[in-house]
Protein backbone atom coordinates (compact mmCIF):
# COMPACT_ATOMS: atom_id res chain seq x y z
CA UNK A 1 0.00 0.00 0.00
CA UNK A 2 1.27 3.44 -0.89
CA UNK A 3 1.77 5.80 2.02
CA UNK A 4 -0.90 8.46 1.83
CA UNK A 5 -2.64 11.31 3.61
CA UNK A 6 -6.14 12.75 3.23
CA UNK A 7 -6.94 16.44 3.59
CA UNK A 8 -10.75 16.79 3.71
CA UNK A 9 -12.85 19.83 2.99
CA UNK A 10 -13.65 22.37 5.73
CA UNK A 11 -16.73 20.45 6.85
CA UNK A 12 -14.46 17.55 7.80
CA UNK A 13 -16.62 14.99 6.07
CA UNK A 14 -15.05 12.89 3.33
CA UNK A 15 -16.10 12.73 0.57
CA UNK A 16 -18.54 15.63 0.35
CA UNK A 17 -16.44 17.25 -2.40
CA UNK A 18 -14.87 15.85 -5.59
CA UNK A 19 -11.69 13.84 -4.95
CA UNK A 20 -8.30 15.11 -6.07
CA UNK A 21 -5.27 12.79 -6.06
CA UNK A 22 -1.98 14.71 -5.80
CA UNK A 23 1.23 13.02 -6.98
CA UNK A 24 4.64 14.56 -6.29
CA UNK A 25 7.67 14.51 -8.59
CA UNK A 26 11.09 12.87 -8.56
CA UNK A 27 12.98 13.29 -5.25
CA UNK A 28 9.79 14.57 -3.60
CA UNK A 29 7.20 13.36 -1.11
CA UNK A 30 3.53 13.96 -0.43
CA UNK A 31 4.45 16.96 1.73
CA UNK A 32 5.58 18.82 -1.41
CA UNK A 33 1.94 19.31 -2.41
CA UNK A 34 0.57 20.01 1.07
CA UNK A 35 0.06 23.70 0.39
CA UNK A 36 -1.82 22.94 -2.83
CA UNK A 37 -4.13 20.53 -1.02
CA UNK A 38 -4.80 22.97 1.83
CA UNK A 39 -5.65 25.76 -0.58
CA UNK A 40 -8.05 23.49 -2.49
CA UNK A 41 -9.72 22.11 0.65
CA UNK A 42 -12.88 24.12 -0.03
CA UNK A 43 -13.09 22.59 -3.51
CA UNK A 44 -11.87 19.00 -3.11
CA UNK A 45 -11.16 16.17 -0.75
CA UNK A 46 -7.46 15.64 -1.37
CA UNK A 47 -5.53 12.39 -1.34
CA UNK A 48 -1.75 12.86 -1.29
CA UNK A 49 0.50 9.87 -1.91
CA UNK A 50 4.16 8.95 -1.60
CA UNK A 51 5.44 7.22 -4.73
CA UNK A 52 7.51 4.03 -4.36
CA UNK A 53 11.12 4.81 -3.32
CA UNK A 54 9.90 8.14 -1.92
CA UNK A 55 8.72 9.24 1.50
CA UNK A 56 7.26 6.43 3.59
CA UNK A 57 6.20 4.20 0.68
CA UNK A 58 7.92 0.92 -0.06
CA UNK A 59 11.37 0.49 -1.55
CA UNK A 60 11.36 -1.28 -4.91
CA UNK A 61 14.22 -2.36 -7.14
CA UNK A 62 12.60 -1.38 -10.42
CA UNK A 63 10.22 1.51 -11.06
CA UNK A 64 7.37 0.70 -13.44
CA UNK A 65 4.55 3.03 -14.53
CA UNK A 66 2.04 0.18 -14.86
CA UNK A 67 2.85 -1.11 -11.38
CA UNK A 68 2.56 2.33 -9.77
CA UNK A 69 -0.78 2.94 -11.47
CA UNK A 70 -2.03 -0.43 -10.27
CA UNK A 71 -0.99 0.50 -6.73
CA UNK A 72 -2.90 3.77 -7.00
CA UNK A 73 -5.95 1.95 -8.35
CA UNK A 74 -5.79 -0.49 -5.41
CA UNK A 75 -5.48 2.38 -2.93
CA UNK A 76 -8.50 4.13 -4.39
CA UNK A 77 -10.45 0.87 -4.23
CA UNK A 78 -9.50 0.42 -0.57
CA UNK A 79 -10.65 3.97 0.18
CA UNK A 80 -13.85 3.44 -1.84
CA UNK A 81 -13.00 6.27 -4.22
CA UNK A 82 -14.86 5.64 -7.47
CA UNK A 83 -13.52 8.58 -9.49
CA UNK A 84 -11.05 11.40 -8.94
CA UNK A 85 -9.20 14.24 -10.59
CA UNK A 86 -5.47 13.53 -10.83
CA UNK A 87 -2.87 16.26 -10.40
CA UNK A 88 0.79 15.35 -10.80
CA UNK A 89 3.97 17.40 -10.98
CA UNK A 90 6.85 16.29 -13.21
CA UNK A 91 7.22 12.51 -12.66
CA UNK A 92 3.89 12.65 -10.83
CA UNK A 93 2.39 14.26 -13.92
CA UNK A 94 3.61 11.39 -16.05
CA UNK A 95 1.93 8.97 -13.65
CA UNK A 96 -1.30 11.00 -13.71
CA UNK A 97 -1.26 10.88 -17.52
CA UNK A 98 -0.59 7.14 -17.42
CA UNK A 99 -3.57 6.72 -15.06
CA UNK A 100 -5.73 8.31 -17.73
CA UNK A 101 -4.57 5.79 -20.31
CA UNK A 102 -4.68 2.74 -18.04
CA UNK A 103 -7.71 3.50 -15.83
CA UNK A 104 -9.77 6.13 -17.71
CA UNK A 105 -12.96 5.29 -15.81
CA UNK A 106 -11.25 6.33 -12.56
CA UNK A 107 -10.27 9.72 -13.93
CA UNK A 108 -12.59 12.72 -13.77
CA UNK A 109 -9.76 14.68 -15.37
CA UNK A 110 -5.96 14.87 -15.56
CA UNK A 111 -3.77 17.84 -14.64
CA UNK A 112 -0.10 17.50 -15.62
CA UNK A 113 2.18 20.15 -14.12
CA UNK A 114 5.21 20.90 -16.33
CA UNK A 115 5.68 17.51 -17.96
CA UNK A 116 4.80 15.92 -21.30
CA UNK A 117 4.06 12.30 -22.28
CA UNK A 118 7.44 11.86 -23.97
CA UNK A 119 10.79 10.20 -23.39
CA UNK A 120 13.23 12.69 -21.92
CA UNK A 121 16.98 12.84 -22.26
CA UNK A 122 19.09 12.19 -19.17
CA UNK A 123 18.96 15.50 -17.30
CA UNK A 124 19.60 14.55 -13.66
CA UNK A 125 23.20 13.34 -13.66
CA UNK A 126 24.38 16.41 -11.72
CA UNK A 127 21.65 15.81 -9.15
CA UNK A 128 22.62 12.18 -8.71
CA UNK A 129 26.28 13.14 -8.42
CA UNK A 130 25.44 15.80 -5.85
CA UNK A 131 23.32 13.44 -3.78
CA UNK A 132 26.02 10.77 -3.82
CA UNK A 133 28.54 13.43 -2.77
CA UNK A 134 26.66 14.08 0.48
CA UNK A 135 28.31 11.96 3.19
CA UNK A 136 25.29 11.19 5.35
CA UNK A 137 27.29 9.17 7.89
CA UNK A 138 29.64 12.06 8.64
CA UNK A 139 27.14 14.89 8.18
CA UNK A 140 26.88 17.30 11.09
CA UNK A 141 24.31 19.80 9.81
CA UNK A 142 22.28 20.88 6.79
CA UNK A 143 24.79 23.55 5.81
CA UNK A 144 27.41 20.84 5.25
CA UNK A 145 24.96 19.00 3.02
CA UNK A 146 24.36 22.18 1.03
CA UNK A 147 28.08 22.68 0.47
CA UNK A 148 28.47 19.09 -0.72
CA UNK A 149 25.49 19.43 -3.07
CA UNK A 150 26.89 22.68 -4.47
CA UNK A 151 29.95 20.84 -5.77
CA UNK A 152 27.71 19.44 -8.52
CA UNK A 153 24.42 21.38 -8.45
CA UNK A 154 24.54 25.09 -9.28
CA UNK A 155 20.85 26.06 -9.23
CA UNK A 156 19.78 27.36 -5.78
CA UNK A 157 16.17 26.24 -6.37
CA UNK A 158 17.30 22.66 -7.00
CA UNK A 159 19.59 22.73 -3.95
CA UNK A 160 16.78 23.91 -1.69
CA UNK A 161 14.28 21.44 -3.14
CA UNK A 162 16.61 18.51 -2.46
CA UNK A 163 17.39 19.72 1.05
CA UNK A 164 13.66 19.49 1.85
CA UNK A 165 14.15 15.72 1.53
CA UNK A 166 16.93 15.64 4.15
CA UNK A 167 15.96 14.75 7.72
CA UNK A 168 17.54 13.43 10.89
CA UNK A 169 16.37 10.05 12.20
CA UNK A 170 17.67 9.85 15.76
CA UNK A 171 21.39 10.54 15.19
CA UNK A 172 21.50 9.60 11.50
CA UNK A 173 20.84 11.93 8.57
CA UNK A 174 18.75 10.38 5.79
CA UNK A 175 17.05 11.28 2.52
CA UNK A 176 13.28 10.88 2.20
CA UNK A 177 13.92 9.14 -1.11
CA UNK A 178 16.08 6.11 -1.96
CA UNK A 179 18.94 7.44 -4.07
CA UNK A 180 20.40 4.13 -5.26
CA UNK A 181 17.03 2.75 -6.34
CA UNK A 182 16.16 5.96 -8.18
CA UNK A 183 19.47 5.88 -10.05
CA UNK A 184 18.83 2.25 -11.04
CA UNK A 185 15.27 3.06 -12.14
CA UNK A 186 16.08 6.29 -13.94
CA UNK A 187 15.96 4.79 -17.47
CA UNK A 188 12.34 3.81 -16.81
CA UNK A 189 11.50 7.10 -15.06
CA UNK A 190 12.59 9.27 -17.99
CA UNK A 191 10.98 6.96 -20.55
CA UNK A 192 7.48 6.98 -22.03
CA UNK A 193 6.01 4.08 -23.98
CA UNK A 194 3.98 5.55 -26.81
CA UNK A 195 1.10 3.10 -26.79
CA UNK A 196 -2.05 3.11 -28.88
CA UNK A 197 -4.14 4.02 -25.84
CA UNK A 198 -5.99 7.33 -25.88
CA UNK A 199 -7.53 9.26 -23.00
CA UNK A 200 -10.60 11.16 -24.19
CA UNK A 201 -11.25 12.97 -20.92
CA UNK A 202 -10.40 16.53 -19.96
CA UNK A 203 -6.64 17.05 -19.67
CA UNK A 204 -4.87 20.22 -18.61
CA UNK A 205 -1.16 20.87 -18.98
CA UNK A 206 0.13 23.65 -16.71
CA UNK A 207 3.48 24.84 -18.01
CA UNK A 208 6.18 27.00 -16.50
CA UNK A 209 7.01 29.84 -18.87
CA UNK A 210 10.71 29.62 -17.98
CA UNK A 211 10.85 25.82 -18.07
CA UNK A 212 12.00 23.59 -20.92
CA UNK A 213 10.09 20.48 -19.86
CA UNK A 214 7.12 21.05 -22.21
CA UNK A 215 8.17 22.33 -25.62
CA UNK A 216 6.30 23.07 -28.88
CA UNK A 217 7.67 19.86 -30.42
CA UNK A 218 5.81 17.86 -27.74
CA UNK A 219 2.41 19.02 -28.98
CA UNK A 220 1.95 16.16 -31.44
CA UNK A 221 2.68 13.55 -28.77
CA UNK A 222 0.26 15.23 -26.39
CA UNK A 223 -2.57 15.48 -28.91
CA UNK A 224 -2.04 11.91 -30.09
CA UNK A 225 -2.85 10.38 -26.70
CA UNK A 226 -4.78 13.26 -25.08
CA UNK A 227 -6.83 14.78 -27.91
CA UNK A 228 -8.86 17.08 -25.64
CA UNK A 229 -5.82 18.51 -23.90
CA UNK A 230 -5.54 22.21 -23.15
CA UNK A 231 -2.60 24.18 -21.80
CA UNK A 232 -2.04 27.07 -19.41
CA UNK A 233 1.34 28.80 -19.21
CA UNK A 234 2.42 30.50 -15.99
CA UNK A 235 4.79 33.25 -17.01
CA UNK A 236 8.01 33.80 -15.02
CA UNK A 237 7.70 30.33 -13.46
CA UNK A 238 10.18 27.50 -13.79
CA UNK A 239 9.78 23.77 -13.31
CA UNK A 240 8.63 24.09 -9.68
CA UNK A 241 5.76 26.32 -10.78
CA UNK A 242 3.41 25.29 -7.96
CA UNK A 243 5.97 26.50 -5.40
CA UNK A 244 7.10 29.59 -7.33
CA UNK A 245 3.64 30.86 -8.28
CA UNK A 246 1.25 29.15 -5.81
CA UNK A 247 -1.62 31.65 -6.05
CA UNK A 248 -1.77 31.49 -9.84
CA UNK A 249 -1.18 27.72 -9.95
CA UNK A 250 -3.88 26.91 -7.38
CA UNK A 251 -6.35 29.23 -9.09
CA UNK A 252 -5.83 27.43 -12.42
CA UNK A 253 -6.31 24.03 -10.78
CA UNK A 254 -9.43 25.14 -8.92
CA UNK A 255 -11.00 26.66 -12.03
CA UNK A 256 -10.28 23.52 -14.01
CA UNK A 257 -11.87 21.21 -11.45
CA UNK A 258 -14.93 23.43 -11.09
CA UNK A 259 -15.36 23.49 -14.87
CA UNK A 260 -15.40 19.70 -15.31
Amino acid sequence: MLNHKIIPGPNGNVPRKPWLVLIHGLFGSLDNLNSVARDLADTCSCLLIDLPNHGKSETVKHFDFDLVCMQIEQLLSTLNIKKAHFLGHSLGGKIALHMGLKFPNLCASIIAADIAPVKYAHRHQAVFDGLKNVDLAALENRQQALVQLMAYIQEPSTQQFLLKGLYKDKQQWRWRFRVDQLIASYPAIKDWHDSKSVYYGRTLFIIGGNSDYVMPEHKSSIKKQFPYAKAKVIQSAGHWLHAEKPIVFNKIVKQHIQSV
